[in-house]
């Protein structure tokens, strides 16, 4: 906890302070005299006074703020005339509009020396690992496999996903390795097509484990007392041929140490897959287990409870949680599902009706239920180190397409293409932090640039308080001649806190759904 809670500070903390700086230095530059400059809010926990300016560290490390001397619209205070050469809202809108935007923009630069220093260095990135590779997927007839690596696109090596910025409009061959080997496969695609059928797969793979009606959770291999167990549960299944182990084991973070006095044997049996033989010996996959249940859902309606184990929808038996969600969408709006499950050890049959929700503009069909799954985390691999002129470009590519796609994924929101349940808070960028950060260093400043992306982006959106507010004021001043009332900048400031104080209320209400 205490750990997460320092990463999330050190993550959030050169964006705030950033953010801050580029107001700061835009105000100094211009004269404007500056009293505080705070990283957080709330209560001083520190603070030092130099050449007049209070520079301070607040209790609460959310965001942060530059005071100016006579920033205040509503002010009646009548100012002297030296006074006014340092006040803010005496220097020209050219000026007010370079200290306004010099936030968002020293979040921008923030990001693209990150991906410099990134490029330049070479960074560590999650292998180009296929996902899971269905038979009825196109790249199946061409001859992938789960599990596969993707280490070469018509003979142009490949090392992460960033790779995929192909020359040409088709790709002919492709470069994989599978289980130690290197095979070349003809693909003859368009560029298109197959990046769209390639990213159309399942990007995370499953932990070879199963559990028993015990709840005791073991590991499969397809080697006898590995050292280090490798292989993904598709990847095993996929390949089971003879047998099969089956192992205690503990977790040390990532680290998984098998208990090779534990060991079971699963052998083949002819037209059987190995699914199929764990759950006749009463193995079921992890995924299947319940993690948490949704309040007020079908599914707690029902009496279905965290660490129970589905078995069957309609009495048929479910080999993995996605086949649950999908046999849901396929039954008919009001229609129930009889759903068997194991509580305690013992079996349990109860008739389900789901809940219809729009996501995304779909119509989806829920009952409340988050699988306990358990993902291996990717391999991580060491990306090429650019020359730094070459780092200068790419990083400018990254940053632009960043703000793009941002721009892009908040229109989204607000025509409503993706649902508000995206919107996350404090405690969900504090656990996507901590995530990257045990990953790699490399995906913790990867994910600090696409959030200083995202501040920057965020705070040029035209809401009053945020300052594409404070610019837009600045427009309709120029078309208005003249300062905006007294009023309406009130009822502006008003409008602005409400959208502010809803979206925050939504990140947090998302972030406490998903804890909870």
């Amino acid at each position: 906890m205490l750990q997460g809670i320092l990463i999330f500070v050190i993550f959030l903390g050169p964006l705030i302070f950033f953010h801050e700086l580029g107001h700061f230095f835009f105000a100094r530059f211009f004269g404007v005299k500056v009293e505080v400059f705070s990283i957080g809010f709330g209560p001083k926990v520190f603070k030092h006074v130099r050449n007049g300016t209070e520079y301070a560290l607040s209790i609460i490390p959310l965001g942060g703020y530059v005071k100016m001397f006579g920033d205040d619209p509503f002010s009646e205070v009548q100012l002297t005339e030296e006074e006014k050469k340092v006040a803010f809202n005496h220097k020209s809108k050219w000026a007010r509009f370079w200290i306004v935007f010099g936030g968002p923009l020293a979040n921008l630069i923030l990001a693209y020396f990150l991906y410099v220093g990134l490029l330049t260095g070479g960074e560590k990135v999650p292998e180009t690992k296929v996902g899971v590779v269905t038979e009825k997927s196109i790249l199946y007839t061409k001859g992938l496999r789960t599990g596969d690596i993707l280490t070469g696109i018509n003979d142009e090596k490949v090392v992460s996903f960033d790779d995929f910025n192909i020359k040409g409009s088709k790709i002919e061959t492709v470069k994989v390795t599978r289980q130690g080997q290197e095979l070349q496969l003809t693909v003859g695609m368009g560029l298109e097509d197959f990046i769209h059928e390639f990213v159309g797969l399942v990007s995370v793979v499953k932990r070879p484990v199963v559990i028993n009606k015990n709840n005791e959770k073991f590991y499969i291999s397809l080697t006898q007392k590995p050292m280090v167990p490798t292989g993904s549960f598709e990847e095993i299944a996929s390949s089971f041929k003879g047998s099969a182990y089956l192992y205690s084991y503990t977790n040390d973070g990532d680290k998984i140490i098998l208990d090779h006095a534990s060991e079971s044997v699963i052998n083949a049996t002819p037209g059987v897959d190995l699914a199929d033989l764990l759950l006749k010996m009463e193995f079921y996959p992890i995924d299947l287990s319940v993690k948490n249940v949704v309040m007020s859902s079908p599914a707690d309606g029902a009496g279905i409870k965290k660490g129970d184990v589905l078995l069957k929808l309609d009495n048929q038996p479910l080999k993995s949680f996605e086949e649950l969600r999908l046999y849901l969408q396929k039954l008919d709006e009001g229609k129930a599902v009889e759903i068997t499950f194991l509580s305690k050890g013992v079996e349990v049959k109860k008739n389900v009706i789901p809940q219809v929700k729009e996501i995304d503009k779909k119509k989806t069909k829920l009952i409340g239920l988050e699988s306990a799954v358990e993902y291996l985390p990717p391999k991580l691999v060491i990306a090429k180190s650019e020359s730094f002129g070459a780092s200068l470009i790419g990083a400018f590519s990254r940053t632009w397409d960043g703000i793009v796609k941002t721009f892009g994924g908040y229109k989204k929101l607000i025509t409503r293409e993706v649902s508000l349940n995206n919107i996350g808070g404090p405690l969900a960028i504090g656990k996507v932090a901590a995530d990257s950060f045990n990953i790699s260093l490399s995906m913790f400043f990867r994910l600090m640039a696409i959030i200083s992306i995202n501040l920057g982006v965020i705070n040029l959106f035209p809401i009053p308080v945020l300052d594409g507010g404070h610019i837009m004021f600045l427009v309709f001043e120029t078309i208005n001649r003249g300062p905006l009332s007294r009023r309406k900048l009130e009822i502006a400031q008003r409008f602005g806190l409400s959208i502010l104080f809803l979206l925050l209320f939504v990140a947090l209400f998302n972030d406490f759904s998903r804890l909870f």
